[in-house]
Formats: C-alpha cells, structure tokens, sequence
C-alpha cells in the first residue's frame, strides 16, 4: 500500500490506492484536505460559481426506491411551475450576475413535456440576452431529445449515475425497463457525443455500498471524463422503501465526513473539472457547504424556485433552505463562500475547465485532419 505522499507524488489512483485515501484520518485527513485544496485553487483558482436552482417539476415517471418524489409516493402534492415562474426565476438569477441556472425535474419523456421544456429554454435565453448558461438535470431522455434541447440553448446536462456498481444499483431501483442501469450510462455517452458539458454522481453511505464501490465510483467518473460532478451524502426520506433499512454501514455523520473525502479525492484525480457542493451536506452539518469548498468544490447551488413549491421537491428528509426566499438564499450563500475563504464569480458563466480544455484539443485535431 502506497502511503499518502506516494500517492500524490506518482498519481497512482488504482483502486487500492483510491481505498486508502478514503480510509484515512487524523493528519492524514488533514493533509489530503489541504492537498485537494490547493490543487483546486492552483487548478481552477478560488472562485465558487452560482448555479440558480429551479425545481420545475417533482411528477417522476421512475419509483427509485431511494427518492422522495418516487412515482408511488402519495404523501405529496405534485406540481409544474407556470412558464413565468421559469422565465422569473432565470431573471432573477441573470438580474443577480449569477451566471447560470440549473433546471431540475422528475423524469418525464413524453412529447408534450419534451416541447415544454424546449419552449422553457428558448424563453429563457431570450429573456437574458442570449447570454446566460442553463444546466438541465431532466434524467434519461432520448437521443433526439436531447440533442432538441442542445440545440435551442441547453449547454450542461447533468445525469447522476448514484452508483457504478450495476448490482448495487439494481439493489435501490426497481428491476424493469424505466430503471435500467445499461441506459443511463449510454444516456452519458450520448450526452458526450451531443457536445454537452456533461456532469454525474453519486450517492455517498447508500444501503448494501462499499468503500471498494465508492473508489469505483472515483475511476468511473475519470474514465467516462466527466466535466462536472454533483455528490453528495445518501440522506433518508421517510416514504422510500429503502428507509429504515438494515443494510446501512454508516450514520449520517459518517457518510458527511466520507463525501468530503470523495469530493477532495476526486479533485485530486480530476484536477479541472467543476464539482458541486451539494445541499444535502448542510442537511447534515450546518456549514456542511462551506467544508466542501475547503475541501475542493467549486460550485454552489442557490435555490431560486418560489417558495411555495419547495415543500414538495424533497428528495431527501431535513431538506434545507425550503422556507428562505430567493434573496435570503444569495445573502446566505455569499456569506458562507466567503467564511470558507473563496470569492464569488460574479457574472461568470463558470464552465468547466475540463470541457474547455477538450473542446479546444478536439477542434485542433480536427483542423490538422483537414
């Protein structure tokens, strides 16, 4: 076993070298911490990018056994925001130099919904100038599909694989067709191909995982070279199947302090790429977000939807922020970043360095082939 400084030194990132930095503690924790720091600060500097959340939609056609807008969940009332709900909230977002926003929804795959938000799109690029990123997070979709909304302005998708392990992920979904681990990985290959800026993640402390299942996780990430990634703690909802089940290795708090450890191995091993501090660690820790900058995130994710609706996209118990108003939320976060010692990227649309990079490697090489 390679110690720390080895690993760092060589990059070796097998999975056993992978398996030893998500085991460690103490100094050593502390060390990789500070080491995931200064590579992303080095790499892709000190600044966190705004990506305004809109929760358009908690109507799921899938009945993922770990999620709370599952199609089978009756304990909630389900919901589409109006298109000026959309174009008001982008606005805000725009108004307030965000730079970008993220459009985020149950899975829905039928034409109507398809032209919906096509139509969500197009508004919203009119509606700020044409100069404004959207982020969609609509789960697997079509191939024409999604090339459809690329070409009327998407320019991120973000589909999160929750595991690489097939077993394990036939284990927290349902074993039919809507729910097939084969297809939401070809999904991220056509995303790929389509010319998104693509992003995925997963689960952190999910019933039946492993250590081993989450360095997996680490090397599958590289070796689908993803631009972006948004993970985060496996957080309990009480009208899931898989709740109160009896095959969790870890409490909350260690599934906290292993999601750190996840975002600074992977911002060791994926230098330039944007990740997420997600919402679900400041369900656990209260500054949960501001850790997760220190340790190698560099994105953040107000939540702009109006307030009214937030009750009811709880994919997860002890959801945070549902009852602060748009405002709040900016006021909130612009504090936190700078506690954890960063700067906000004002106006900047904060694409992925990973992406530019490729893109510019890509478009030589085609003009050498020429």
């Amino acid at each position: 076993m390679n110690s720390l400084n080895n690993i760092l030194q060589t990059n070796n990132f097998s999975v056993d070298n992978i398996l030893h930095l998500l085991s460690i503690n103490g100094d050593s924790k502390k060390k990789l911490f500070e080491t995931s720091n200064y590579i992303k600060t080095k790499v892709v500097g000190n600044k966190v990018y705004l990506r305004g959340l809109i929760e358009y939609s908690n109507i799921c056609e899938k009945n993922c056994y770990y999620c709370g807008i599952r199609n089978e969940n009756k304990n909630i009332e389900r919901y589409f925001l109006s298109e000026k709900d959309v174009v008001e909230a982008a606005k805000f977002a725009f108004n307030n130099n965000y730079g970008s926003i993220v459009i985020q929804a149950g899975e829905l795959t039928n034409k109507n919904y398809v032209n919906k938000i096509d139509k969500l799109i197009y508004e919203i690029k009119k509606n700020t100038s044409n100069n404004f990123r959207i982020t969609l997070s609509l789960g697997e979709q079509k191939t024409e599909t999604l090339k459809q909304w690329f070409n009327t302005g998407a320019e991120r998708y973000l589909i999160r694989i929750e595991t690489s392990n097939n077993k394990l992920y036939n284990l927290i979904h349902p074993n039919n067709q809507k729910h097939d681990f084969n297809s939401r990985l070809q999904c991220l290959y056509n995303l790929k191909s389509i010319g998104y800026q693509v992003g995925t993640g997963v689960m952190i402390g999910l019933p039946f995982q492993s250590l081993t299942d989450l360095a997996n996780d680490i090397l599958f990430m590289k070796d689908i070279d993803i631009d972006m990634c948004g993970m985060g703690p496996y957080i309990e909802h009480n009208d899931t199947p898989l709740y109160k089940s009896d095959n969790i290795l870890l409490n909350v708090k260690e599934r906290f302090d292993l999601t750190l450890k996840m975002i600074a191995v992977l911002r060791i091993v994926m230098k330039d790429i944007n990740i997420a501090s997600t919402t679900a660690l400041q369900a656990i820790d209260k500054v949960g977000r501001e850790k997760a900058i220190k340790v190698g995130a560099n994105v953040i994710m107000p939540n702009i939807t109006p307030i009214k609706y937030r009750q009811n996209y709880k994919l997860y118990e002890n959801k945070p922020c549902i009852n602060d108003s748009s405002d709040d939320c900016k006021n909130c976060l612009e504090t936190r970043i700078h506690i954890a010692g960063a700067e906000i990227g004002y106006g900047e649309n904060g694409d992925s360095q990973h992406f530019i990079k490729t893109k510019n490697i890509l478009n030589k090489s085609h003009i050498n082939q020429i």
